[in-house]
Formats: structure tokens, C-alpha cells, sequence
């Protein structure tokens, strides 16, 4: 049986409690782009390698996720950085430290580690910037994995799979633990570009739960991979919702892939139809030529505090190419503004494939 009351955290559900509060009452700012914080060092290999993985077997360099345990006070900095710009809450560096995507680097044996430390440092830096009336959040990060459960990896043969759904869960359970035991206050399924990847993450979750006798607030993010509205696995916005609503998420939301401009519209269509709370942490626009980014905080900022005028969200971040100025703008576009007020569905039939379908009782 689930009772927080089973939870050794000391202060963690008395902050779920806080962080439900604060999303009725303000927007809550995420913070933005770890792998652009992270470009910004410049790190060659022995920088990502640090004393910890001075004899590493293979290259690492790339493996931002590794950086935790070689280079733990630049992701210290990260998360203070954030704060200080005005983030509420703040993710851990994890978004690839599952052992399916640590295996590009021989690391599927550290990917417990990195998600313990991983939420160790963001709730150091968290616990050091909040005041008894600005609590801070940190938000376990768990990313999609670089394998996909409903799509071929080869266009010769659709049937083919390089994962199934035991696979996935395991590594997305142990993930989990990981965050928890490091004392996130939530874990966050993130840049879902494929449902069913989203449900063993889910499945494994709530199977961690009932293992641990409590639970922590589940997030789910998708991301539209382009201008056709739909993921990569062809759902579209709701139809991803009726999909993933029975885990009773306490936040659906959008990031990555697309730019403020673009995103609007998909993040308005997740408004409209999840009765849980809403969040939207956009790509700073579409890369460049040269692989960077152009949209600059002042550009960002009108677009997040439109959304957060509007009443589409209760949380707004940033994705790619987001960095503390972006934070800041964020924060100062939505201070003062209401957040959006969920709202119980009608009672209908909901199902879907790539497309919803409802049927009115």
C-alpha cells in the first residue's frame, strides 16, 4: 500500500504538497537546455573523462550524463545558474542515464550511479537556493531512450525491432529508483517521441512505486517532431493524452524540436483537453546552419508570457539552445500572471490510435 508516510525523504512529500499548491496559485518556471550550458565549457575528452573516467575503454566525449560523476561541480554550477536566473524547479542531468543509451559509451554498468548523483547535486543546489516562502524542485529526468519500441530501425523490414517493452521498463525502473533514492521530488518522462516507450517508462514507475510503498508526481512531456503536429510515432497532441491519461499524471505538457512560434498551437491543443496540470518548455527556435540556435530571450519572452496571458500553462521552461538569460526572461514574463485552471472532463468514451475518438455518453 502507497502512504507517504513510508517515504525516507526528509521534507519531499511536504514539497509535493508545496509544488501542487504553487501550481494552482503562479506559474512555475523549469529551467532550460543542459546540453547548452554544457557546450558553453567547451570540454574536450579529458574534460568529459575528469579522474573518474581517465581509463575509460572508449571515447566519452558527448556524454553529458557522464559529466556527473567526472565533472560534478560544472553541474552544480548548471543548477544554481538556474536558479538564480529564476527557475523554480530544476531538472537532473539525466536524460540519457538509462542503460539501453549509456551503452553507446560501455557505461550501462553506471546508470544507477548517475541517476543517485544526478539527483543528489540538483537537490543540493535546489535545497541551497530555497527560502522557507520559494521552495525548490527538482525534477528527475528521464529521457526517451535512443531506441524506439513501435518503429523500425530499418526501412527494409517494418517488423523489425532493436527493443521491446520488458527492455524498456527495466531500464526506465531502475532509472527511476535511482532519482528517488537521490531525493527527487518528481519524475519527469520526457521528449516522448514515442507512446509506447512513454508506457513501459510509466508502467515501471508505478511498479517502483508499489515496490517502495510511496509515490512522487509523474510528468509527462511529448514532443511534436515538426510541423505536421504529430510525434514521431505518428499521435498527434490528444490523441497522446488519451493514450498516457490513465497514469494520472500531475503535469502533461510539450518541449524540444520546436521553436516558441511553432509550438503554440500544439501546446494549445494539450490545454484544451488534459484535466491535470499543463507545462511548455520550447527549443529556442529552430537550429541554425550551423547547428545553433537564434531565438534570443526578448524573442522567447514574448512568446512564453503570451502563452501564460492566455492561460495554456502552469509551468514554462526552456529546451535546446535555452540558457539562464532565457530563464530570466521567462521569469519576468510570467510574474504576476495566473496560471491555467484545470478542468474535470465530460464524461465520454476516449480512445485512440495516431487519432483521438470520443463518443459522448
Amino acid at each position: 500500500m502507497r502512504n507517504p508516510a513510508n517515504d525516507p525523504f526528509d521534507g519531499r512529500q511536504h514539497r509535493i504538497e508545496a509544488l501542487k499548491t504553487a501550481l494552482q496559485e503562479r506559474v512555475v518556471i523549469l529551467d532550460g537546455a543542459a546540453g547548452t550550458y554544457i557546450q558553453g565549457e567547451e570540454l574536450d575528452e579529458a574534460g568529459y573523462r575528469g579522474e573518474r573516467f581517465a581509463d575509460w575503454p572508449c571515447d566519452i566525449r558527448g556524454n553529458n550524463d557522464a559529466l556527473i560523476l567526472s565533472q560534478p561541480e560544472i553541474i552544480g554550477r548548471m543548477h544554481a545558474d538556474y536558479l538564480a536566473a529564476g527557475a523554480d524547479m530544476i531538472e537532473t542531468n539525466t536524460f540519457s542515464a538509462t542503460t539501453i543509451a549509456q551503452g553507446d559509451y560501455r557505461m550501462e554498468d553506471v546508470a544507477e550511479e548517475l541517476n543517485v548523483e544526478g539527483a543528489r547535486l540538483a537537490r543540493a543546489a535546489a535545497d541551497a537556493a530555497a527560502t522557507p516562502d520559494r521552495l525548490k524542485w527538482v525534477a528527475g529526468a528521464i529521457g526517451p531512450t535512443n531506441r524506439t519500441a513501435s518503429i523500425s530501425p530499418d526501412v527494409n523490414d517494418p517488423g523489425k525491432r532493436n527493443v521491446d517493452f520488458d527492455e524498456l521498463a527495466e531500464a526506465y525502473g531502475q532509472a527511476a529508483r535511482g532519482l528517488v533514492a537521490g531525493g527527487a521530488d518528481a519524475i519527469l518522462i520526457e521528449t516522448i517521441f514515442d507512446t509506447l516507450n512513454a508506457k513501459a517508462a510509466i508502467y515501471a514507475t508505478e511498479a517502483l512505486f508499489d515496490d517502495l510503498g510511496f509515490e512522487i508526481p509523474v510528468m509527462l512531456s511529448v514532443t511534436i517532431t515538426d510541423q505536421s503536429g504529430r510525434t514521431l510515432s505518428g499521435q498527434t497532441p490528444e490523441a497522446f493524452w488519451q493514450s498516457v491519461k490513465h497514469a494520472k499524471p500531475l503535469v502533461v505538457g510539450i518541449n524540444c524540436a520546436l521553436g516558441p512560434d511553432l509550438m503554440r498551437p500544439f501546446v494549445a491543443d494539450i490545454a484544451r483537453v488534459a484535466d491535470c496540470f499543463v507545462s511548455a518548455y520550447p527549443n529556442a527556435g529552430l537550429p541554425n546552419a550551423f547547428g545553433g540556435y537564434d531565438e534570443t530571450p526578448e524573442s522567447m519572452q514574448e512568446h512564453l508570457g503570451e502563452w501564460a496571458r492566455a492561460g495554456l500553462v502552469n509551468i514554462l521552461g526552456g529546451c535546446c539552445g535555452t540558457t539562464p538569460a532565457h530563464i530570466k526572461a521567462f521569469a519576468e514574463a510570467a510574474e504576476g500572471v495566473a496560471p491555467r485552471a484545470p478542468k474535470p472532463a465530460a464524461a465520454a468514451l476516449r480512445l485512440s490510435g495516431l487519432e483521438p475518438f470520443e463518443l459522448a455518453v
